[in-house]
């Protein structure tokens, strides 16, 4: 059926931040003994709920909401205001609107961070409906987040397409039967498809994207 709907994640799908939280995060876990890098970054923290990942990194911290709630204050304190959208994404919107698709941003970070990112690329109030993770039963990789957002758009998730850019992401929006395109901001081709990507593009540039479009898309 032709798709009706684009559900967005935020880090790394809509804009670049993944190297602003892992230094964040570097910080803030090299006192309790773990070194972060990147490929750490990438297996252990991308893409997933601060409380999630908190249980298995430090089973043993105190106030893992206080801890997270420091990190996210950093990050919005550091975030730079406006901030580069990714590329080729407000033409995209355009596109999307010109299809009559709703919209919707799916992301597991905070809302007030959530927030202050849609800001800083000013698509605040492009897109009106925004579903946190934390506030669904379960975050991302659950299908939760995905089939709010589906619900609250009055479409069914096969009618929806879903850009991601993280593992957590991708299963998430693939469990809960929507098209995935992934994004190759972080992960290879391969390594998207493997966690449930039908599509994988470079950005929003990218031509691979006009067969959304068609009035068959599959």
């Amino acid at each position: 059926m032709p798709f009706r709907a684009a559900l967005f994640d935020l880090d790394g799908t809509m804009l670049e931040t993944d190297h602003l939280h892992e230094g964040i995060f570097r910080d803030l876990l090299a006192p309790r003994g773990i070194h972060v890098d990147t490929p750490f970054y990438m297996a252990h923290i991308h893409g997933r709920l601060n409380e999630d990942m908190f249980a298995e990194l430090l089973p043993d911290e105190p106030d893992p909401r206080a801890l997270s709630e420091e990190k996210e204050a950093r990050f919005r304190a550091i975030l730079p205001r406006p901030y580069p959208p990714a590329p080729g994404l407000p033409a995209f919107l355009d596109r999307v609107e010109g299809a009559g698709w709703v919209m919707a941003v799916v992301t597991n970070a905070p809302r007030p961070n959530a927030e202050a990112m849609m800001a800083a690329i000013g698509v605040e109030t492009r897109i009106p409906v925004l579903v946190v993770g934390e506030e669904c039963a379960r975050g991302k990789p659950a299908p939760d987040p995905y089939a709010a957002a589906c619900e609250r758009l009055g479409v069914a998730p096969a009618e929806a397409v879903a850009f991601e850019d993280s593992p957590s992401g991708l299963r998430s929006a693939a469990a809960a039967g929507c098209h995935v395109v992934g994004v190759r901001s972080a992960l290879t081709d391969a390594a998207l498809r493997a966690e449930g990507a039908a599509l994988t593009v470079a950005d929003f540039t990218d031509p691979a994207l006009n067969a959304l479009f068609a009035e068959d898309p599959t």
